[in-house]
């Protein structure tokens, strides 16, 4: 019998990817959209949690906009912090792991050096604190429970940083893009393949379990966003690609602040996993060539 994986989330970058490679392994995976569980409504996730028993719960959904969040701190709260620690409390009452998905975003960026999983949380926006709540609920809810810190989540699916510059590109804006800003971009498809891989290792893990806890998910390599625009647009356009014009963080004014350098270290994650990501150049190159097939 295949395992059995509870879903949050059927059109983010993560729920979309988690959806499209579920068939290549032993998982029954059922993934819930909004109008099935709405995370602003926690109780009633957790209520969906005890009735589907499954053997996984996967929260591949979240608020996740960033400048809007500094205007409705009460429902990223609630969508981040409230529900997935009602969802990890009834997890651990039925025997389920708790595979949970948190960011770089719950740290300031001032360490001068990569993130590790042990270091204090400060973040400097709504939407980082409502993440870190979560993260928190998380850990206070559930024995057996792997919290996976992403930063810079791109694929071919849904809305995301890579899609926007090659739609900007194509309409010919004029492309001027923060420098000063440092992270390592995950792939939304290489992380569902990593989850779907160790789904059922984690559900049969015990207790105390080394791999329960939190763990830095990225592609390897750090970068910034004026860097990761010029590689999309190199990797689409190649020679015709328009230039992008560096930026700094103070000339590009938002509601939430970011961090400077969010970059992970993934360190751990390939020490207990035996897991090395991959370089984002190579991952790119998938996104930008499946983006091209489905033009």
């Amino acid at each position: 019998m295949s395992l059995r994986i509870l879903q949050f989330g059927t059109t983010g970058q993560l729920g979309r990817e988690m959806l499209r490679q579920a068939s290549g392994h032993a998982v029954q995976l059922i993934a819930l959209s909004r109008g099935e569980a709405d995370l602003s409504e926690p109780a009633a996730c957790a209520e969906v949690v005890r009735d589907a028993r499954p053997d996984l719960v996967v929260i591949a959904a979240a608020y996740t906009a960033v400048d809007r969040a500094e205007s409705e701190r009460e429902l990223a709260g609630r969508i981040n912090g409230e529900a997935p620690g009602a969802i990890a409390r009834a997890a651990h009452a039925s025997g389920a792991v708790l595979v949970h998905i948190s960011t770089d975003y719950v740290f300031d960026g001032t360490k001068g050096a990569p993130y590790v999983e042990t270091d204090p949380i400060c973040p400097v926006n709504a939407y980082g604190a409502s993440k870190a709540l979560g993260d928190q609920a998380v850990l206070e809810g559930a024995a057996r429970a792997l919290i996976l810190r992403a930063s810079w989540v791109v694929s071919a699916q849904g809305r995301n940083f890579v899609k926007t510059m090659l739609r900007l590109a194509e309409e010919g804006r004029p492309l001027r893009v923060v420098d000063d800003q440092f992270g390592r971009p995950t792939s939304a498809a290489d992380l569902a393949g990593f989850i779907l891989a160790n789904a059922i290792g984690l559900a049969a893990a015990a207790t105390g379990d080394p791999r329960f806890g939190v763990c830095n998910f990225a592609n390897a390599g750090e970068t910034t966003w004026r860097h990761l625009a010029e590689a999309a647009l190199a990797e689409a356009l190649g020679d015709a690609a328009p230039a992008v014009t560096q930026i700094a963080t103070a000339e590009f004014p938002t509601p939430a602040r970011r961090p400077a350098r969010g970059t992970l270290d993934t360190h751990r994650l390939e020490t207990l996993f035996g897991y090395s990501p991959r370089p984002w150049r190579e991952a790119l190159r998938d996104i930008v060539a499946e983006l091209k097939v489905s033009a």
